[in-house]
């Protein structure tokens, strides 16, 4: 197996390989022009710009939504995805990729979040598509996230778990970084048993992190050898769109 960390910057998966992120393209039941949250999301983006689609169960139903309206609007955009389910959907829908190898700004990035707390700050990494969705956003002018108001939290990991991306060489020692930093993870498996592989080639880790402080926990977990990317997406939100059950939504202002 290739190396993950230049992998995640200039090529895919291994063909063959299951990635993490292929079970979220789904569609729902609900019609795109009624999803109001995926509406939402694309309402800020106009012809001429780059847009940087998500990954997600949550972002597939923008992208599903972008393309409708580009359909309908005629709109000239070009598209960057996060992960290789993204732009597979993308592309079978009718929106235009762009290589992101070519690409140094992107306009606009949607993008769906695991946990966000009122500070804005977020979890990812349920679909394994972290380190993507992290260059993507970096070379963003504008990120919006989109969530469920199940998912706002008080402090980040007290619903689900912090997902942790490594390299598939020294997973032993690697591991036991980890433990010396208080962090004990399992290896995320499809349903296969057999170890999920993200686009860029790494494994994830899922762990706990309740009590913990986020800022101190990302800068360590920055300077673990072996650690390509994690979860947690301090700031990389200018907004974020929250749906309620009854599928409203509001936009939620970083605290005060």
């Amino acid at each position: 197996m290739s190396d993950p960390i230049s992998r995640r910057l200039f090529g895919g998966a291994n063909p063959g390989m299951p990635y993490a992120a292929a079970d979220a393209t789904k569609p729902t039941d609900r019609p795109v022009e009624h999803d109001a949250l995926a509406q939402a999301a694309i309402a800020p983006i106009q012809s001429g710009m780059v847009v940087g689609l998500g990954t997600g169960r949550t972002a597939s139903r923008a992208i599903r939504a972008l393309a409708r309206r580009v359909q309908l609007e005629h709109l000239e955009i070009t598209c960057v995805g996060t992960s290789l389910a993204s732009e597979e959907l993308a592309r079978e829908i009718g929106l235009r990729m762009a290589n992101f190898n070519e690409t140094a700004e992107i306009d606009y990035l949607f993008d769906g979040a695991d946990e966000c707390d009122n500070q804005l700050r977020m979890m990812k990494g349920a679909h394994g598509a972290i380190t993507r969705q992290r260059l993507v956003a970096h070379a963003a002018k504008r990120c919006v996230y989109m969530t469920h108001e199940d998912k706002v939290v008080e402090q980040l990991g007290s619903r689900g778990l912090l997902s942790v991306v490594i390299i598939p060489f020294g997973v032993a020692s690697i591991r036991d970084r980890l433990r010396n930093l208080g962090l004990s993870g399992v290896v995320r498996k499809n349903m296969d048993n057999e170890a999920v592989i993200t686009d860029g080639g790494g494994m994830v880790l899922d762990m706990r992190i309740t009590g913990r402080n986020v800022e101190q926990l990302a800068l360590d977990l920055d300077h673990v050898p072996g650690v390509v990317d994690h979860g947690l997406f301090l700031t990389e939100a200018d907004e974020v769109l929250v749906e309620d059950r009854g599928g409203l939504v509001r936009q939620m202002a970083p605290a005060v």
